[in-house]
């Protein structure tokens, strides 16, 4: 297996594969892991995008994980850890500049992430891709990508120093609420 096979069926393993429930007893942490896992989202998007092959297996994983996994993640900080951010941060860490920047980013990639699976899903139908297609979804993964870098960066450990074990507690309690998970069995790690 070459370097590139050998990259695109780890992409396919790390898509099909969903972040240990266990994980949500460290809520933070699960939300790094799925950072991860949006990375090679990205990765497999831009790989669909440059290939002139049609790769079936990668369109239905970017599919899939658009359509399953994609949103609650946005829902996870826009609804929970963004709000219990801007309740905790001190006046001196100037946050809400950047979670007010980073709604508007998942606002735009909410309507593109659409459009990419309206497009995605022409695709099985025959449908060729289109340049302006192709653009979108480089776009796409570039705004991700970006917008991964400032949570890993600022928003994740601001949320480690500020938010308190009981914060912790409720966001993996809502996480795994959102996601159909009993949340009573985890030892809490926070």
């Amino acid at each position: 297996m070459n370097k590139q096979e050998e990259a695109r069926h780890m992409a396919l393993a790390t898509l099909a594969t969903p972040t240990p429930a266990e994980q949500l007893a460290s809520p933070l942490e699960y939300i790094l892991a799925e950072h991860f896992r949006q990375r090679t989202l990205c990765w497999t998007i831009d790989r669909i995008a440059d290939d002139r092959a049609r790769d079936e297996e990668c369109i239905a994983a970017v599919l899939r994980f658009l359509r399953e996994e994609f949103g609650p993640h946005v829902i996870d900080e826009e609804e929970d850890l963004f709000p219990l951010l801007r309740r905790r941060a001190e006046p001196e860490d100037r946050i809400d500049e950047v979670l007010g920047a980073l709604s508007q980013e998942h606002a735009a990639d909410k309507f593109d992430a659409n459009a990419i699976l309206e497009d995605l899903d022409g695709a099985k139908a025959g449908k060729r891709f289109t340049k302006t297609f192709r653009a979108l979804l480089h776009r796409f993964a570039a705004n991700e990508r970006r917008h991964l870098v400032v949570e890993n960066a600022i928003v994740l450990p601001l949320a480690r120093v500020r938010l308190t074990v009981d914060d912790l507690h409720n966001l993996g309690r809502r996480m795994a609420a959102r996601r159909g998970i009993d949340f009573r069995g985890f030892s809490h790690a926070v």
